[in-house]
């Protein structure tokens, strides 16, 4: 299952690479004007996400076996407590996250929703995302700093480095290579958002609503479980 997913996620990535030629860091305040209501109440996000029973949260190759290669690859957890899911909410979870679940209803272009706890010292290993037809947003909730005073989660994009603190943000496409590093002893909790690329060719618009219905009835036959 995995290779067939690798060999999907390969050809779809070509694609749109052909028709989007877009930086591996973008500007939020012109593809994601909504970022600053998540940003503006990142506390509140915060305090929500800590009152999650996290030995209930799922792992994220618990909810995407193909994943298991960049979440199962060093035994330490990384859970992902999702709330929306290419556009299926979960509302047990939205229930327990009021604030969020609010900014979600306002904000239609968030496809997918979470809340992702890294374990201490977990390592992310290289990988790239097969979907151009969204962006990614990270919000940052509770960054463990390191004793320079840096946040100790690195994050390379694109071979880049990037370090963002709590309640900072970034927005990022998230095709281009990456990898992720928490290199302290307390877990990293970020709020995770997949937005939609505004302004795409209608080819690949077409393409992009395809492949997010595909998404729904494949998570719908297998009957995916968000929930510990």
């Amino acid at each position: 299952m995995s290779n067939v997913y690798d060999l999907g996620s390969d050809l779809v990535r070509r694609i749109y690479e052909k028709r989007i030629d877009a930086p591996a860091i973008l500007d939020a305040s012109t593809h994601f004007p909504n970022a600053t209501k998540f940003a503006a109440v990142w506390q509140s996000i915060r305090d929500e996400a800590l009152s999650v029973q996290l030995n209930r949260v799922p792992r994220f190759h618990d909810i995407m076996p193909e994943q298991a290669e960049i979440s199962a690859n060093d035994g330490l957890d990384w859970r992902m407590f999702v709330l929306k899911a290419y556009d299926m909410t979960i509302p047990e979870n939205l229930g327990k996250m009021p604030t969020l679940s609010r900014l979600l209803s306002e904000c239609p272009e968030v496809k997918s929703a979470a809340v992702s706890f890294l374990a201490p010292r977990k390592h992310i290993p290289p990988h790239r995302g097969p979907f151009r037809g969204i962006m990614r947003f990270h919000l940052g909730l509770v960054i463990p700093k390191l004793a320079d005073g840096r946040p100790a989660t690195i994050m390379m994009i694109n071979h880049e480095e990037k370090r963002i603190a709590d309640g900072e943000c970034l927005l990022w496409d998230d095709t281009f290579e990456h990898e992720v590093m928490n290199s302290a002893d307390q877990a990293r909790i970020a709020l995770l958002l997949d937005v939609w690329r505004p302004e795409m060719p209608l080819d690949m618009e077409i393409l992009s609503r395809l492949i997010v219905r595909g998404v729904q009835v494949g998570m719908h036959y297998r009957g995916v479980s968000f929930a510990g």
